[in-house]
């Protein structure tokens, strides 16, 4: 068993709200032209192909008990929903406001963090996360109103990647990051082959096959780069501290994707949903700070080591 360390925990998790929505975006350019079982299949088999040679060179201990491989297969299966509930949306939402709006996830996770894994979450913590929800809806809204129920699918992105996030704090102190993810992208492969076989078959656009252009290769190739290594991230920040302490980090992730969009797509948030995301990210800066207010103050009182 690995001991928390908060710091590094969080740390781990901003580099992957750095790479997250650099992959979210090439997400979007690709969207209209590669279908989404494809964009799916290329991530998790790019992620494969980084992994496994590493894991064999490395000598890493990949072998799985029963329960680990439930837990990895439960866990892949809401990766690929959850990716595909995103990579859906942000061909319809802007992709701060995409991103925005699956921030209602931070609060899903101190929820499950203290009722399903006991772990302590205070009242102030919980009542950032609440005014950081208040945002989130005030996003919602103007969406709401231009795309319809499409501006909803962030929502189910967020319950989907709450549920992935508290199954990872799970398998994340026994399993080796990197072995996990391989074999998370060996399993998706193994479930989304025969998927897109099918769809090819009964000619389903969403998951049929398209020859990509030589700049589309490329593009492909680095969203599997860019999840791979933000996931990794992700994996390892679980490893070392709870989830209530890793989850209010992510609300840095908004900030970055409005940069992005703004640089590859010029979307600004109009007046309202950008009063929502200022919401968001003050209240996630406020739980960042009293967490690490806190891992001082305990560790001043913490015993000397014998």
């Amino acid at each position: 068993m690995t001991a928390d360390r908060p710091v590094l925990g969080i740390l781990l998790m901003l580099g992957f709200c750095i790479l997250a929505p650099l992959g979210d975006s090439i997400a979007k350019i690709l969207g209209p032209t590669i279908p989404l079982g494809q964009l799916i299949l290329t991530r998790f088999g790019v992620q494969a192909v980084i992994l496994i040679p590493l894991v064999v060179l490395a000598g890493v201990h990949w072998r799985l008990s029963p329960r680990a491989w439930r837990l990895a297969t439960i866990r892949t299966v809401l990766h690929i929903l959850g990716i595909g509930f995103m990579f859906t949306s942000l061909q319809y939402l802007p992709l701060a406001d995409a991103v925005a709006i699956a921030f209602v996830m931070p609060f899903i996770m101190l929820l499950l963090g203290h009722f399903v894994l006991g772990e302590e979450v205070g009242l102030h913590r919980m009542a950032a996360c609440g005014v950081g929800f208040v945002g989130t809806l005030m996003v919602i809204q103007p969406n709401f109103l231009a795309v319809g129920w499409v501006a909803l699918l962030p929502l189910a992105v967020a319950v989907i990647f709450a549920l992935f996030m508290l199954t990872t704090r799970q398998i994340a102190k026994e399993v080796d990051a990197i072995a996990l993810q391989a074999v998370s992208g060996v399993i998706a492969i193994i479930i989304l082959s025969p998927l897109m076989v099918v769809g090819i078959t009964v000619d389903f656009a969403p998951v049929s096959l398209v020859v990509p252009s030589a700049h589309e290769w490329w593009l492909l190739a680095a969203i599997g780069l860019l999840g791979t290594f933000a996931h990794l991230l992700m994996t390892w920040s679980l490893r070392f501290a709870p989830s209530a302490t890793v989850a209010p980090m992510q609300y840095l992730e908004i900030p970055v994707a409005t940069f992005v969009g703004y640089w590859l797509f010029s979307e600004l948030p109009d007046t309202l949903a950008a009063w929502g995301i200022t919401l968001t990210v003050v209240a996630g800066v406020y739980v960042v700070l009293r967490e690490q207010a806190n891992a001082r103050r305990l560790a001043q009182n913490a015993p000397p080591a014998v």
